[in-house]
């Protein structure tokens, strides 16, 4: 693109110089055709040596005694003609033709103004990213899928097995119309994809062009929108003329919600780019002029913003929502990534799949590709069971930081923080185990512990939710505890504000406050007003915001103090983890629970076994004396 730039900017540079120079001296040209000038003419009849004259105009042309022809320009002269009577000179004389100008002159005339024109198009070209010149603004830009090498199809999509056969009705209708219309049933004009980001959506889209056989047209929903009104509404018309024209066809539309969000939001009444383009789509899906054949199919993880016209029956008629895997879909997933990779036959991607609840599709290509350059990193042939924890824990706490410089001080307050965490989560029945814990800075946290659900959960339960409370204070908790209230850190923010935000949702959304009931406060919304983001509070007394408030702070409180009774009931156990992370700096969960109830550690490390007579002069050694605050 940058030579094709500098190529049009140099065209116009040496147009401009040929122009200047043609133009700049047009007398000269002129005067080399005259041979003598009027004086020497009028001298030459004087003396008698003008034999034969013909006058055109004001141009002269004659000849000579002595036979030389010549050419000469006369100026506005009464007594010519008498003078040149009077010597006898032979006169002729003929009126100026007009010539009809050559196509050199045309093009010359017409030049500044074809020099401009071109200018002004590329400069819209430039503007519009090139795609149909300055007149192909209301065009659409959707491109007809047409994959022969890297074709998708149904066999390439898993863990999302019922919104596979919704669409999958879809394809079958494509190819076979008359099964449904037999019956007299019509297929939906639109299929809206549904679900969080990463499972699938433009996956599915994608099969369903390999699959279908017909037409696939592709398009973005920001590609609709333009800086000049009506811009949108014109490529939707002529998107979906493209339609008609390859009927029967599909037509897919990308993250809908950049053109199809609620009317009437802003302050810019029905008048904006966005909002024409919304209804020139809402015609064509279902106006009078009604468009047999063309299916839409859309995409979208904001439902909730779409405009409730375009999901009504008769335009997006059927939701299809792809939600993230559970062990079964996840497993299936890993089963079609892995076939890209040479895998070591003792991986067991059952076993991945356990441990990876809450993944969604991306996030398993993710790991499996990650695990992929850990073994070439490492100079491996083939990838093991070893990289493929070791991507796991990548994507789930971060990268390691191994070059980050701390201070002893600053590793044994992490130790602790985090040896507090995990033993609250040992102690809280209703816990989550333990997956992992590290001091190690991972990410943006300086040390981690991460749990892990046994199986994938809907809900959680009010029980569940107050020990996740009490392990968000675990790790602040310690801190008081071992190192002083006046040694308190700011590493507990995350934590602080995670269980503000639980806490919150228990009262707000979840019903889970007795003082409250069961009763959805809702939560703060936010309006665009003159390009400002505006907090609205949803109707809620003053009396009633501070009776949320109070009752938030109770379940924060609650959780910090039974945390600080785990802790304070089982100091010796948070010593003796805390120590041990110091040294080994990451723990399984296993790991962990012989070290806290059998005391043994691992046997592939070094052995710190400490007696209960040597605790306290281990402790002493580090300079740490335990506070026990009641």
């Amino acid at each position: 693109m940058n030579f094709k730039n500098l190529a049009m900017w140099g065209i116009i540079v040496l147009l401009t110089i040929g122009l200047y120079n043609m133009f700049k001296n047009p007398q000269g040209t002129m005067a080399q055709k005259n041979n003598i000038i009027f004086s020497e003419f009028l001298t030459e009849v004087d003396n008698g040596r003008v034999v034969q004259v013909e006058i055109s105009g004001k141009n002269i042309k004659g000849v000579l005694s002595n036979g030389q022809q010549f050419n000469t320009y006369a100026p506005d002269d009464p007594n010519l003609i008498q003078k040149l009577s009077d010597k006898g000179v032979s006169i002729s004389a003929s009126p100026l033709e007009e010539k009809m100008p050559s196509l050199l002159g045309i093009l010359l005339s017409w030049f500044p103004m074809l020099l401009l024109i071109a200018v002004w198009i590329f400069f819209m070209r430039q503007m519009q990213g090139g795609k149909g010149g300055a007149m192909g603004f209301g065009r659409s830009k959707a491109k007809m899928m047409n994959e022969v090498k890297g074709k998708v199809t149904f066999n390439d999509v898993a863990g999302v097995e019922e919104a596979k056969e919704e669409v999958e009705e879809v394809v079958e209708f494509l190819k076979d119309p008359r099964k449904f219309s037999r019956l007299g049933g019509k297929i939906p004009r639109g299929c809206l994809l549904v679900g969080p980001p990463g499972t699938g959506k433009t996956l599915l889209a994608r099969a369903i062009a390999g699959e279908a056989g017909v037409p696939f047209f592709t398009i973005s929903g920001s590609d609709f929108v333009e800086m000049f009104v009506g811009v949108g509404a014109s490529r939707v018309r002529d998107m979906f003329e493209q339609g008609k024209k390859h009927s029967p066809c599909i037509i897919f539309i990308d993250e809908i919600d950049a053109v199809g969000r609620s009317r009437g939001a802003g302050l810019g009444g029905g008048n904006d780019e966005r909002e024409q383009t919304l209804n020139q789509l809402l015609v064509e899906m279902d106006g009078f002029d009604t468009n047999e054949g063309v299916i839409i199919i859309a995409a979208t993880n904001r439902p909730d913003v779409l405009d409730p016209a375009l999901l009504r029956p008769g335009r997006f008629d059927r939701q299809v929502v792809v939600s993230n895997p559970d062990i079964i879909g996840r497993e299936k997933i890993l089963k079609v990534h892995a076939k890209k990779i040479s895998m070591a036959p003792d991986v067991n991607l059952r076993t991945i799949a356990r441990g990876t609840p809450g993944f969604s599709g991306a996030d398993l290509a993710n790991l499996v590709n990650e695990a992929a350059l850990l073994a070439a990193r490492k100079n491996k042939r083939i990838v093991t069971y070893q990289e493929f924890e070791e991507a796991k824990d990548k994507v789930m706490m971060g990268a390691e930081r191994r070059s980050m410089v701390m201070s002893e001080e600053e590793k044994r307050l992490t130790a602790y923080h985090e040896a507090g965490h995990a033993i609250v989560t040992i102690n809280e029945k209703a816990a989550y185990p333990i997956h992992k814990a590290t001091i190690i800075p991972r990410g943006r946290a300086l040390g981690m512990v991460m749990q892990l659900p046994e199986r994938d959960e809907v809900s959680q339960t009010r029980e569940q939710l107050h020990a996740q409370l009490a392990i968000a204070m675990g790790g602040r908790v310690a801190e008081e505890i071992i190192f002083g209230e006046d040694k308190v850190t700011t590493g507990a923010a995350s934590d602080i504000e995670q269980a503000t935000k639980r806490a919150r949702a228990m009262v707000m959304r979840a019903g889970l406050s007795k003082e409250l009931g069961p009763v959805a406060y809702g939560e703060n919304e936010e309006e665009v007003f003159l390009g400002r983001s505006v907090a609205r509070q949803q109707n809620m007394s003053e009396e009633t915001a501070r009776k949320v408030d109070n009752e938030i702070r109770k379940i924060v409180d609650k959780g910090y103090d039974r945390a600080k009774k785990v802790l304070t009931d089982k100091i010796d156990d948070l010593h003796k983890l805390a120590k041990a992370l110091l040294t080994y700096e990451t723990l399984t969960g296993d790991e962990i629970l012989d070290i806290v109830d059998k005391n043994v550690y691992p046997k592939n490390k070094e052995d710190l076994k400490v007696e209960e007579d040597d605790q306290g002069s281990a402790l002493g050694s580090i300079g740490l004396k335990p506070k026990i605050v009641h």
